[in-house]
Protein backbone atom coordinates (compact mmCIF):
# COMPACT_ATOMS: atom_id res chain seq x y z
CA UNK A 1 0.00 0.00 0.00
CA UNK A 2 1.50 3.29 -1.06
CA UNK A 3 -1.26 5.75 -0.17
CA UNK A 4 -2.80 6.78 3.17
CA UNK A 5 -6.49 6.06 3.73
CA UNK A 6 -8.47 8.39 6.07
CA UNK A 7 -9.72 5.56 8.29
CA UNK A 8 -10.43 7.79 11.29
CA UNK A 9 -11.59 11.05 9.72
CA UNK A 10 -13.66 9.56 6.87
CA UNK A 11 -13.87 5.78 7.34
CA UNK A 12 -16.58 5.13 4.74
CA UNK A 13 -14.62 7.03 2.09
CA UNK A 14 -11.43 5.26 3.15
CA UNK A 15 -13.05 1.86 2.76
CA UNK A 16 -14.38 2.61 -0.70
CA UNK A 17 -11.03 3.99 -1.83
CA UNK A 18 -9.24 0.93 -0.49
CA UNK A 19 -11.69 -1.38 -2.27
CA UNK A 20 -11.23 0.43 -5.56
CA UNK A 21 -7.45 0.63 -5.45
CA UNK A 22 -5.77 -1.98 -3.23
CA UNK A 23 -8.14 -4.59 -1.82
CA UNK A 24 -8.10 -8.10 -3.30
CA UNK A 25 -9.86 -11.37 -2.54
CA UNK A 26 -8.49 -14.79 -1.65
CA UNK A 27 -7.53 -15.37 -5.29
CA UNK A 28 -5.49 -12.14 -5.21
CA UNK A 29 -7.82 -10.53 -7.77
CA UNK A 30 -9.57 -7.17 -7.33
CA UNK A 31 -13.22 -7.40 -6.34
CA UNK A 32 -15.89 -6.92 -8.99
CA UNK A 33 -17.92 -3.67 -9.01
CA UNK A 34 -20.92 -5.56 -7.63
CA UNK A 35 -18.87 -7.06 -4.79
CA UNK A 36 -17.45 -3.65 -3.92
CA UNK A 37 -20.96 -2.23 -3.59
CA UNK A 38 -21.99 -5.13 -1.35
CA UNK A 39 -18.86 -4.83 0.78
CA UNK A 40 -19.34 -1.08 1.20
CA UNK A 41 -22.90 -1.64 2.45
CA UNK A 42 -21.67 -4.30 4.89
CA UNK A 43 -18.89 -2.02 6.13
CA UNK A 44 -21.37 0.83 6.65
CA UNK A 45 -23.48 -1.45 8.83
CA UNK A 46 -20.44 -2.32 10.93
CA UNK A 47 -19.56 1.36 11.24
CA UNK A 48 -23.05 2.16 12.51
CA UNK A 49 -22.65 -0.55 15.13
CA UNK A 50 -19.33 0.91 16.27
CA UNK A 51 -20.89 4.38 16.50
CA UNK A 52 -23.57 3.10 18.88
CA UNK A 53 -20.81 1.72 21.13
CA UNK A 54 -18.74 4.92 21.05
CA UNK A 55 -15.67 3.28 19.50
CA UNK A 56 -13.74 3.74 16.25
CA UNK A 57 -11.85 1.53 13.83
CA UNK A 58 -8.78 2.14 15.97
CA UNK A 59 -10.34 1.24 19.31
CA UNK A 60 -12.97 -1.48 18.83
CA UNK A 61 -12.23 -4.81 20.43
CA UNK A 62 -13.29 -8.44 20.45
CA UNK A 63 -16.36 -7.71 22.57
CA UNK A 64 -17.58 -5.20 19.98
CA UNK A 65 -17.16 -7.75 17.19
CA UNK A 66 -18.98 -10.44 19.16
CA UNK A 67 -21.86 -8.04 19.91
CA UNK A 68 -22.05 -7.16 16.23
CA UNK A 69 -22.35 -10.82 15.26
CA UNK A 70 -25.11 -11.36 17.80
CA UNK A 71 -27.07 -8.70 15.92
CA UNK A 72 -26.16 -10.26 12.55
CA UNK A 73 -27.33 -13.70 13.70
CA UNK A 74 -30.66 -12.30 14.90
CA UNK A 75 -31.38 -10.72 11.52
CA UNK A 76 -30.28 -13.54 9.22
CA UNK A 77 -32.07 -16.73 8.24
CA UNK A 78 -30.45 -20.01 9.35
CA UNK A 79 -28.25 -21.64 6.74
CA UNK A 80 -27.13 -18.42 5.08
CA UNK A 81 -23.51 -17.33 4.71
CA UNK A 82 -23.97 -13.79 6.01
CA UNK A 83 -21.97 -14.33 9.21
CA UNK A 84 -19.15 -15.97 7.29
CA UNK A 85 -19.00 -13.14 4.74
CA UNK A 86 -18.95 -10.49 7.46
CA UNK A 87 -16.21 -12.38 9.26
CA UNK A 88 -14.05 -12.53 6.17
CA UNK A 89 -14.67 -8.86 5.46
CA UNK A 90 -13.65 -7.83 8.99
CA UNK A 91 -10.59 -10.08 8.87
CA UNK A 92 -9.38 -8.39 5.67
CA UNK A 93 -10.21 -4.96 7.09
CA UNK A 94 -8.26 -5.50 10.31
CA UNK A 95 -5.20 -6.75 8.44
CA UNK A 96 -5.26 -3.55 6.39
CA UNK A 97 -5.72 -1.38 9.50
CA UNK A 98 -2.64 -3.01 11.04
CA UNK A 99 -0.66 -2.47 7.85
CA UNK A 100 -1.70 1.19 7.82
CA UNK A 101 -0.66 1.66 11.44
CA UNK A 102 -4.21 2.26 12.69
CA UNK A 103 -4.25 -0.84 14.89
CA UNK A 104 -1.70 -3.10 16.54
CA UNK A 105 -3.84 -6.24 16.83
CA UNK A 106 -6.61 -8.04 14.96
CA UNK A 107 -9.55 -8.64 17.33
CA UNK A 108 -11.33 -10.88 14.81
CA UNK A 109 -8.76 -13.69 14.97
CA UNK A 110 -9.28 -14.12 18.72
CA UNK A 111 -12.94 -15.09 18.36
CA UNK A 112 -13.17 -18.84 18.90
CA UNK A 113 -16.17 -19.31 16.63
CA UNK A 114 -14.11 -18.22 13.65
CA UNK A 115 -11.49 -20.92 14.24
CA UNK A 116 -13.97 -23.46 12.85
CA UNK A 117 -14.94 -21.66 9.68
CA UNK A 118 -15.63 -24.17 6.89
CA UNK A 119 -13.33 -24.16 3.91
CA UNK A 120 -16.36 -24.02 1.62
CA UNK A 121 -19.65 -22.20 1.87
CA UNK A 122 -22.78 -24.25 2.68
CA UNK A 123 -24.40 -26.17 -0.16
CA UNK A 124 -27.03 -23.90 -1.76
CA UNK A 125 -30.66 -24.86 -1.14
CA UNK A 126 -32.93 -25.58 -4.10
CA UNK A 127 -35.98 -27.59 -5.12
CA UNK A 128 -35.22 -30.97 -6.64
CA UNK A 129 -36.88 -31.58 -10.03
CA UNK A 130 -39.87 -33.39 -8.49
CA UNK A 131 -40.53 -30.54 -6.04
CA UNK A 132 -39.92 -28.03 -8.83
CA UNK A 133 -42.62 -29.78 -10.87
CA UNK A 134 -45.04 -29.71 -7.91
CA UNK A 135 -44.53 -25.99 -7.48
CA UNK A 136 -44.97 -25.39 -11.21
CA UNK A 137 -48.33 -27.15 -10.89
CA UNK A 138 -49.21 -25.15 -7.77
CA UNK A 139 -48.76 -21.79 -9.54
CA UNK A 140 -51.43 -22.63 -12.13
CA UNK A 141 -54.53 -20.45 -11.66
CA UNK A 142 -57.62 -22.04 -10.13
CA UNK A 143 -61.21 -21.16 -10.97
CA UNK A 144 -61.98 -20.10 -7.41
CA UNK A 145 -58.86 -17.92 -6.91
CA UNK A 146 -59.61 -14.54 -5.41
CA UNK A 147 -57.35 -11.54 -6.06
CA UNK A 148 -54.99 -12.43 -3.21
CA UNK A 149 -54.60 -16.06 -4.27
CA UNK A 150 -53.96 -15.07 -7.88
CA UNK A 151 -51.38 -12.50 -6.80
CA UNK A 152 -49.57 -15.06 -4.66
CA UNK A 153 -49.46 -17.60 -7.48
CA UNK A 154 -48.17 -14.91 -9.85
CA UNK A 155 -45.42 -13.88 -7.42
CA UNK A 156 -44.19 -17.45 -7.02
CA UNK A 157 -44.53 -18.11 -10.75
CA UNK A 158 -42.37 -15.11 -11.61
CA UNK A 159 -39.67 -16.06 -9.10
CA UNK A 160 -39.64 -19.68 -10.29
CA UNK A 161 -39.75 -18.75 -13.98
CA UNK A 162 -37.03 -16.10 -14.01
CA UNK A 163 -34.73 -16.48 -11.00
CA UNK A 164 -34.92 -12.76 -10.26
CA UNK A 165 -34.15 -11.41 -6.80
CA UNK A 166 -36.81 -10.10 -4.43
CA UNK A 167 -35.62 -6.54 -5.03
CA UNK A 168 -36.01 -7.00 -8.78
CA UNK A 169 -39.53 -8.36 -8.40
CA UNK A 170 -40.49 -5.49 -6.13
CA UNK A 171 -39.25 -2.99 -8.72
CA UNK A 172 -40.89 -4.73 -11.69
CA UNK A 173 -43.37 -2.59 -13.63
CA UNK A 174 -46.38 -3.71 -15.61
CA UNK A 175 -44.72 -2.92 -18.93
CA UNK A 176 -41.67 -5.03 -17.99
CA UNK A 177 -43.78 -8.19 -18.29
CA UNK A 178 -44.48 -9.32 -21.85
CA UNK A 179 -46.76 -12.35 -21.96
CA UNK A 180 -48.14 -11.80 -25.45
CA UNK A 181 -46.63 -13.00 -28.69
CA UNK A 182 -44.34 -15.86 -29.59
CA UNK A 183 -41.58 -15.04 -27.09
CA UNK A 184 -42.94 -14.01 -23.69
CA UNK A 185 -40.31 -12.45 -21.47
CA UNK A 186 -39.53 -10.30 -18.46
CA UNK A 187 -37.39 -7.21 -18.89
CA UNK A 188 -35.16 -6.47 -15.91
CA UNK A 189 -33.78 -2.90 -16.00
CA UNK A 190 -30.17 -2.05 -15.22
CA UNK A 191 -29.57 -1.73 -11.48
CA UNK A 192 -26.21 -0.70 -10.06
CA UNK A 193 -23.46 -2.77 -11.70
CA UNK A 194 -25.99 -5.21 -13.16
CA UNK A 195 -26.80 -4.73 -16.82
CA UNK A 196 -30.36 -4.86 -18.07
CA UNK A 197 -31.47 -8.28 -19.28
CA UNK A 198 -34.39 -10.07 -20.90
CA UNK A 199 -35.43 -13.39 -19.40
CA UNK A 200 -37.59 -15.78 -21.45
CA UNK A 201 -40.72 -16.97 -19.63
CA UNK A 202 -41.30 -20.75 -19.62
CA UNK A 203 -44.73 -22.14 -20.54
CA UNK A 204 -45.69 -23.08 -16.98
CA UNK A 205 -45.74 -19.42 -15.93
CA UNK A 206 -47.80 -17.91 -18.76
CA UNK A 207 -51.37 -18.64 -17.64
CA UNK A 208 -51.00 -17.15 -14.17
CA UNK A 209 -48.88 -14.18 -15.22
CA UNK A 210 -51.26 -13.38 -18.09
CA UNK A 211 -54.26 -13.44 -15.78
CA UNK A 212 -52.45 -11.32 -13.19
CA UNK A 213 -51.40 -8.77 -15.78
CA UNK A 214 -55.02 -8.48 -16.91
CA UNK A 215 -55.99 -7.46 -13.38
CA UNK A 216 -53.35 -4.71 -13.57
CA UNK A 217 -54.61 -3.29 -16.88
CA UNK A 218 -56.38 -0.29 -15.28
CA UNK A 219 -52.94 0.91 -14.10
CA UNK A 220 -50.48 -0.79 -16.46
CA UNK A 221 -47.60 1.21 -17.93
CA UNK A 222 -44.94 1.98 -15.36
CA UNK A 223 -47.15 1.12 -12.38
CA UNK A 224 -45.76 -1.57 -10.05
CA UNK A 225 -46.51 -5.08 -11.28
CA UNK A 226 -47.08 -6.09 -7.66
CA UNK A 227 -48.30 -3.07 -5.68
CA UNK A 228 -48.50 -2.97 -1.91
CA UNK A 229 -51.94 -4.19 -0.80
CA UNK A 230 -54.27 -1.38 0.19
CA UNK A 231 -51.84 1.44 -0.42
CA UNK A 232 -49.52 3.02 -2.96
CA UNK A 233 -46.01 1.79 -3.65
CA UNK A 234 -44.33 -1.58 -4.11
CA UNK A 235 -44.99 -4.80 -2.27
CA UNK A 236 -42.44 -5.31 0.54
CA UNK A 237 -39.95 -8.09 1.24
CA UNK A 238 -41.86 -9.39 4.27
CA UNK A 239 -44.95 -10.10 2.19
CA UNK A 240 -42.86 -11.74 -0.55
CA UNK A 241 -41.17 -13.97 1.99
CA UNK A 242 -44.51 -15.02 3.48
CA UNK A 243 -45.98 -15.77 0.05
CA UNK A 244 -43.03 -17.99 -0.90
CA UNK A 245 -43.06 -19.77 2.45
CA UNK A 246 -46.78 -20.55 2.13
CA UNK A 247 -46.19 -21.94 -1.36
CA UNK A 248 -43.39 -24.17 -0.07
CA UNK A 249 -45.62 -25.44 2.72
CA UNK A 250 -48.38 -26.17 0.20
CA UNK A 251 -46.12 -28.60 -1.71
CA UNK A 252 -44.58 -30.10 1.43
CA UNK A 253 -41.13 -28.50 1.13
CA UNK A 254 -39.26 -27.83 4.38
CA UNK A 255 -35.76 -26.35 4.69
CA UNK A 256 -33.76 -24.02 6.97
CA UNK A 257 -34.16 -21.31 4.33
CA UNK A 258 -37.60 -20.94 2.74
CA UNK A 259 -37.03 -17.60 1.06
CA UNK A 260 -37.15 -16.48 -2.60
CA UNK A 261 -33.43 -17.34 -2.73
CA UNK A 262 -34.38 -21.03 -2.98
CA UNK A 263 -36.46 -20.27 -6.09
CA UNK A 264 -33.56 -18.36 -7.63
CA UNK A 265 -31.27 -21.35 -7.06
CA UNK A 266 -33.94 -23.70 -8.42
CA UNK A 267 -34.28 -21.63 -11.59
CA UNK A 268 -30.52 -21.53 -12.15
CA UNK A 269 -30.12 -25.25 -11.50
CA UNK A 270 -32.96 -26.02 -13.94
CA UNK A 271 -31.11 -24.08 -16.64
CA UNK A 272 -27.96 -26.10 -15.95
CA UNK A 273 -29.89 -29.36 -16.12
CA UNK A 274 -31.28 -28.21 -19.47
CA UNK A 275 -27.74 -27.90 -20.83
CA UNK A 276 -26.96 -24.20 -20.50
CA UNK A 277 -23.38 -23.17 -19.72
CA UNK A 278 -22.15 -21.33 -16.65
CA UNK A 279 -21.66 -18.03 -18.46
CA UNK A 280 -25.17 -18.09 -19.93
CA UNK A 281 -26.85 -18.93 -16.62
CA UNK A 282 -24.84 -16.28 -14.77
CA UNK A 283 -25.97 -13.73 -17.34
CA UNK A 284 -29.62 -14.73 -16.87
CA UNK A 285 -29.17 -14.20 -13.13
CA UNK A 286 -27.57 -10.81 -13.70
CA UNK A 287 -24.26 -11.95 -12.20
CA UNK A 288 -20.80 -10.95 -13.38
CA UNK A 289 -19.19 -13.76 -11.39
CA UNK A 290 -19.83 -17.46 -12.06
CA UNK A 291 -19.33 -18.41 -8.41
CA UNK A 292 -23.01 -19.02 -7.63
CA UNK A 293 -23.56 -21.07 -10.76
CA UNK A 294 -20.41 -23.13 -10.20
CA UNK A 295 -21.66 -24.04 -6.72
CA UNK A 296 -25.04 -25.07 -8.14
CA UNK A 297 -23.43 -27.14 -10.89
CA UNK A 298 -21.43 -28.94 -8.20
CA UNK A 299 -24.70 -30.15 -6.66
CA UNK A 300 -25.58 -31.78 -9.98
CA UNK A 301 -22.17 -33.42 -10.34
CA UNK A 302 -22.25 -34.68 -6.75
CA UNK A 303 -25.62 -36.39 -7.30
CA UNK A 304 -24.35 -38.00 -10.51
CA UNK A 305 -21.24 -39.29 -8.74
CA UNK A 306 -23.31 -40.61 -5.85
CA UNK A 307 -25.64 -42.42 -8.27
Amino acid sequence: MNRPFPWITAPADAYRLWQETDAVGADRRPFSPRSRIQHAAMFDRFLRHLATKGVTLATFGTANVEAFFVDVDMRCAPGTTTRLRYGRLLERLCRQLIEDGIREENPVTTIAAFERWPEDEPVPLYLRPDADARLQAWVQPAADDDARALRNRAIVALFLATGIQATELRQARCDHLGVEGMRPLLEVPKRGPRDSRRIPLPPFSIATLSRWKQTREPDAGDAPLFPAPGREGMVNDVLLGNVVREAFEAIGFRAPDMSPRVLRNTYARRQLLDGRGNVDVSRLLGLTSQRTVVRLRATIENIRLAG
